[in-house]
């Protein structure tokens, strides 16, 4: 069949959705696996809380010890949840871990500016977890559950 507005044949097998949620996945995955290998292995879990937690959030209402905790544990959690993201593995825990990091950043950035702009950093990741959480399962054919769902039948 060919779609009259193209001129090009039309993607019955699903296979072009295939692939549009692979890319996504994948560009999900890197931007927060990138940046957590940054953080912890250059920076450092405790120099990431330091300097991204603790000192800007001094004169907060937040307790010290919980911005030491969530300052230390978040680079941990983007580095586990940008890997099992991009290897496709654990679908929903990996994007609702990604998604947490996003509200927990969030929260931070309206603490201490309560009209920040969100634009560059949080909303394009944050499109990304909301399409990927989104979409069908029968569109995500690149990944290591549906590998292994495939093995088991």
């Amino acid at each position: 069949m060919t779609d009259r507005r193209t001129g090009g044949r039309v993607d019955r097998s699903g296979w072009s959705r295939a692939w549009g949620v692979l890319f996504a996945r994948l560009v999900l995955g890197l931007m927060f696996f990138q940046a957590a290998l940054w953080r912890v292995f250059e920076l450092g879990p405790v120099e990431h809380a330091r300097r991204f937690f603790v000192e800007p959030f001094a004169e907060s209402f937040l307790p010290e010890p919980l911005l030491w905790i969530a300052g230390t544990a978040v680079p941990f959690a983007e580095l586990c949840g940008g890997a099992i993201v991009l290897l496709g593995l654990w679908r929903l825990p990996g994007l609702c871990l990604l998604g947490g990091v996003l509200v927990l950043v969030t929260f931070g950035h309206l603490v201490a500016e309560p009209i920040f702009a969100f634009n560059a950093h949080v909303i394009p990741r944050l499109v990304l977890v909301v399409f990927l959480l989104a979409v069908p399962q029968d569109w995500v054919r690149f990944s290591l559950d549906e590998w292994r769902r495939r093995r088991s039948a």
